[in-house]
């Protein structure tokens, strides 16, 4: 009967101790959490080259002056727009004006000789004229025998010198004639020149650098400033080398900037840098407003078609450089770290960490973590 007693108050421990389970018991016998899953599948997906470069203009000018000069006035500021025509740059033209000034002086003077070597002309041609009827009329005498030979060599003689004095007038017309012309010449040159003192925009564009100011000399050749021409821009993007039989002029590709549009590739420079290894492809761009030269692009080259794993983007965990999804296995969550590859829309390539088939939670319910307990629901 004592060893009853004795026995009871132990038996009665156990059984107290056996009502509060551990605590990790506690946890593995909570409610699973509810969840969808995908297959991490293998698809058919289009092989992309991602390549980066920078927005160009396709057509760049360094404006320069075409005179010697000091410069006047600068009439434009960095980041004007400016139009075909307009008026960029004044330089002093006090010299070139008095140059046009002398030519057309010059040309002046030449047409009023026009009238003395005229008359010139006029009177050659009547004394010519006069010599040659004193010519006939000594002739018949002479063949009449009525005037000795002297006086007919005479009249011969005369009439040679009349006709050398005509042609003599003519000769000096010409002559005038042409230096006429050649101060026409002279006074569009100058003109032409003195019109070198205004310097205009070829095309309308707009100023991205100024290198001159009001006071500066300014030299033939010397840039005085760069102009983008408008609307026209392109991205120069560098490629790698291993890539060059890919790509091919005329091949569409994704550009994206602010946003992602199609675009067309319009030259390949074949010349490899030999530092970075690359070569550079230029794309053109369609005229858009916030376009500007140095904006930073990306180019995808699509070059085919191959067999990538996916699993559905919202899947997929990121914590710094960490990438990670969690799969359902025997009604656990484990957590697996990936390496991704493209992302297409709503799915993401897995390139490591996951097999075919395998069942990833498609969308983290908050606070699922590895370990935890799950059911898959449709």
């Amino acid at each position: 009967m004592k060893i009853l007693v004795a026995l009871l108050p132990v038996s009665l421990f156990l059984a107290g101790c056996g009502s509060k389970p551990p605590a990790g018991k506690r946890a593995s016998e909570a409610a699973p959490v509810a969840v969808k899953t995908a297959p991490a599948a293998s698809v058919e997906t289009p092989e992309v080259y991602e390549a980066t470069g920078t927005v160009r203009a396709r057509t760049t000018a360094q404006i320069s002056a075409k005179v010697m000069g000091y410069v006047r006035e600068v009439l434009v500021q960095t980041g004007d727009a400016v139009k075909a025509g307009q008026v960029l740059i004044r330089i002093d033209d006090r010299d070139l004006a008095s140059g046009q000034r002398q030519a057309e002086a010059g040309l002046n003077e030449a047409r009023q000789a026009v009238s003395e070597a005229d008359n010139a002309i006029a009177a050659a041609q009547a004394q010519l004229d006069l010599t040659q009827v004193t010519y006939n009329r000594m002739k018949d005498l002479f063949d009449k025998k009525s005037v000795s030979t002297q006086e007919f060599d005479d009249a011969g003689m005369k009439l040679k010198v009349a006709r050398a004095s005509h042609q003599m007038a003519l000769s000096k017309r010409r002559q005038l004639e042409a230096r006429i012309n050649q101060a026409q010449e002279a006074v569009q040159s100058a003109s032409i020149t003195k019109g070198y003192a205004e310097i205009r925009a070829l095309s309308a564009g707009v100023v991205i650098e100024r290198r001159v100011e009001p006071g500066n000399l300014s030299a033939p050749g010397q840039p005085l400033l760069v102009i983008e021409q408008a609307g026209a821009y392109r991205l120069e993007a560098s490629v790698d080398e291993s890539r060059l039989g890919a790509i091919r002029v005329g091949q569409s590709v994704s550009v994206t900037l602010e946003k992602t549009f199609p675009a067309r590739v319009s030259e390949i420079v074949p010349a490899v840098d030999a530092m970075s290894r690359a070569f550079t492809v230029k794309i053109d761009l369609p005229a858009m407003a916030q376009l500007r030269s140095g904006m930073f692009g990306r180019a995808a080259f699509p070059l085919g078609k191959r067999q990538a794993l996916v699993v559905p983007a919202g899947a997929v965990l990121e914590q710094g450089q960490l990438q990670s999804v969690l799969v359902v296995q025997d009604g656990y969550a484990r957590s697996r770290l990936v390496t991704l590859g493209q992302r297409t829309g709503e799915r993401a390539e897995v390139l490591s960490g996951l097999a075919a088939g395998e069942a990833v939670i498609a969308l983290r319910p908050a606070g699922l973590a590895d370990g935890a307990r799950v059911e898959v629901r449709p």
